[in-house]
């Protein structure tokens, strides 16, 4: 399990003893459990149910009819800068 012994599953059960107490273990145990319980749900709902098909058209991209309008070339957009100032 891990690669750890029976000896560091021991130590490391004491720690959580003394940082949580005993009292609070059952509730920790039992929210973890729930926890592991809720995300088998999940995942197993998810392989069932595949995602329901896009019942909405994609809509086609409205920009793309526009006509686009030309710039002025840059120097001609500098000068016209420089003249009004």
């Amino acid at each position: 399990m891990f690669g750890l012994g029976m000896g560091e599953l021991l130590v490391i059960l004491a720690v959580v003893i003394l940082i949580f107490g005993a009292k609070k273990l059952p509730q920790i145990g039992a929210g973890l459990g729930q926890g592991i319980q809720n995300f088998r749900k999940a995942v197993k709902g998810e392989e069932e149910s595949p995602p329901p098909p896009a019942s909405q058209p994609s809509q086609p991209d409205l920009l793309e009819d526009r006509p686009q309008a030309e710039a002025p070339p840059a120097g001609e957009a500098a000068q016209a800068k420089t003249k009004e100032g």
